[in-house]
């Protein structure tokens, strides 16, 4: 007589989305790493991800990092989903719209009201509500305090021609709340 395996035909445990920690960093860089070599998203210094370790979330599955995405607020109604990124093993198991869940959940508890991103993967962002957008997305007086923004991804937002060449390809994408 034999015994079952009591996980046969069980499927694994869904990975579990969390807010990121300063031990969670060296994880995130290693993430990051393969998408900045193939030129699909900007790299970023160790000490800035270490700065905005509490604007990221992270996925894992049994203790390992398998994916991440930032919340950055830029004004008082307005966030960015950055640095949304899936380990190629977890491509297309929803970790990326369980990030993207929980990002936009922590938007909403923030007070936000709209979530842009800049994607060359428009059809996953669309189907989760996301629009392309044109020029003008916020009035006068808010552009122009944006403006003073060292940050490049509010440059990025507001489609400024010294992002240009970090732009080329990706689609601007908005999100209502």
């Amino acid at each position: 007589m034999t015994l079952a395996d009591p996980t046969e035909g069980t499927s694994p445990a869904r990975p579990v989305v969390r807010p990121a920690r300063t031990s969670d960093v060296r994880g995130i860089l290693t993430l990051l790493e393969p998408w900045v070599q193939r030129r699909i998203l900007l790299g970023k210094e160790i000490v800035t991800l270490y700065e905005s370790v509490q604007e990221f979330v992270v996925a894992e599955q049994d203790g390992e990092l398998i994916g991440c995405g930032a919340l950055h607020v830029m004004w008082e109604d307005l966030g960015e989903i950055r640095t949304l990124i899936v380990a190629e093993d977890w491509l297309h198991h929803g970790v990326g719209g369980a990030i993207v869940t929980q990002l936009e959940a922590r938007a909403i508890d923030l007070g936000l009201s709209r979530l842009f991103c800049l994607t060359f993967e428009v059809d996953f962002f669309r189907r989760r509500g996301f629009t392309p957008i044109g020029e003008q997305v916020v009035d006068p007086d808010v552009y122009s305090q944006l403006l003073r923004s060292p940050d490049e991804g509010v440059a990025e937002f507001l489609d400024l021609a010294h992002v240009k060449p970090n732009t080329l390809g990706n689609t601007r994408m908005l999100k209502n709340l």
